[in-house]
């Protein structure tokens, strides 16, 4: 729902029956609020490892790449449970137009798109759990997954975690996130009909939501750190929004600070690179379009190589250096970070962990 709660815009924002108010609470804070920590809820998920729920893949996410995967691997009839701490669907579900995506000549909703393929893996028999994956230990046949529902065991772990959105990391971007601060555009830019906006960011995300952003406000400030980096497509559609002067693009902006007063944003601080000049731009709120960040995290302490800014190494195969968990999709290094690659990438990794598991039923004979 739609809601202000002490000052901050949010989504989801939910109401208790006994009034409590939660804004975008993580798995562990609704577990708590809805009392689901009980004795029957510990007897299912504490257990020993004799008892611990098996399945013959986890897998981590439920985007389109996960989806895909599980399509293929429950088709053959491979046990297939994924786990997914945020939105079903990853980020496709939050965006409000794919272009680009085969065979929808005119595009297609993001959460179209996330919701077919959801209903497509669950009609052969996946199973989704809304929870988060903390940990990952490997104990050879069997991989150990801690989750919020307690342990879990895999014979194969496909991480598709994906990415998430990067943050600038100026004063001011936290404290004013959900109160001016905004990610996604699609959730989000309904808040400012009538408004007036700053996009930060000049790559093709940006370029699109500055796009779609003109659907509720009054004239948005595009702030390119260097230069526009979209699509030549992406760069026509733009310039006839500036012609018309619902966009001013600026160059060689880097920004200093996101400013405001009573809990609102009210203006960017800025300087021009060519001349150090101070600038301000007055905005009733900020949307943020810098990159993404990879899921990666929960794997920080095990054995699984990563590069240096955090994407997961893998094999040929996409299997990672932990014997048993592959990786595909945005997470994986050398991901091309395209719905349509991430799905490609899921089918492969759903035949190579069908192949691993032929392979431990079966072991080469000497």
């Amino acid at each position: 729902m739609l809601a202000l709660v002490d000052g901050r815009n949010v989504i989801p924002t939910i109401v208790l029956d006994n009034g409590t108010t939660l804004q975008e609470p993580s798995n562990a804070e609704l577990t708590a609020a809805l009392q689901l920590n009980d004795s029957k809820t510990k007897e299912l998920t504490m257990t020993d490892q004799a008892t611990t729920p098996t399945h013959d893949v986890i897998i981590v996410g439920a985007g389109p790449c996960a989806l895909t995967a599980a399509i293929y691997t429950t088709r053959e009839d491979i046990d297939t449970l994924l786990f997914e701490r945020g939105v079903v669907g990853g980020l496709a579900a939050v965006t409000e137009k794919v272009d680009n995506y085969p065979g929808f000549a005119d595009g297609i909703e993001g959460l179209t798109l996330a919701q077919n393929l959801q209903k497509q893996a669950e009609r052969f028999g996946a199973v989704i759990e809304l929870g988060e994956v903390t940990g990952l230990t490997d104990e050879g046949k069997f991989k150990r997954l801690d989750t919020t529902s307690g342990d879990m065991l895999a014979r194969v772990v496909l991480l598709a975690t994906g990415s998430d959105y990067k943050k600038i990391g100026v004063p001011g971007e936290d404290t004013y996130y959900a109160r001016g601060v905004h990610y996604c555009a699609t959730c989000d830019g309904a808040f400012y009909r009538g408004k007036t906006l700053a996009v930060i960011g000049g790559g093709n995300s940006a370029i699109q939501e500055a796009i779609f952003l003109t659907r509720f406000a009054t004239h948005i400030d595009l702030l390119v750190r260097s230069t526009v980096k979209a699509s030549d497509v992406l760069k026509q559609e733009i310039m006839k929004l500036v012609d018309a002067g619902k966009i001013t693009i600026h160059l060689g902006v880097s920004i200093d600070e996101i400013a405001g007063e009573n809990n609102e944003v009210t203006k960017v601080l800025a300087t021009k690179s060519a001349t150090a000049e101070k600038v301000e731009f007055p905005v009733d709120g900020v949307f943020v379009f810098v990159g993404l960040d990879p899921n990666s995290q929960f794997i920080k302490n095990t054995t699984i190589r990563r590069d240096e800014i955090g994407l997961v190494i893998t094999d040929q195969n996409l299997q990672t250096s932990m014997p048993g968990v592959f990786a595909a999709g945005d997470i994986r290094s050398g991901a091309t970070m395209q719905i349509a690659s991430a799905t490609g990438e899921g089918a492969t990794a759903a035949l190579k962990i069908r192949e691993y598991l032929e392979g431990q039923s079966h072991p080469p004979q000497n």
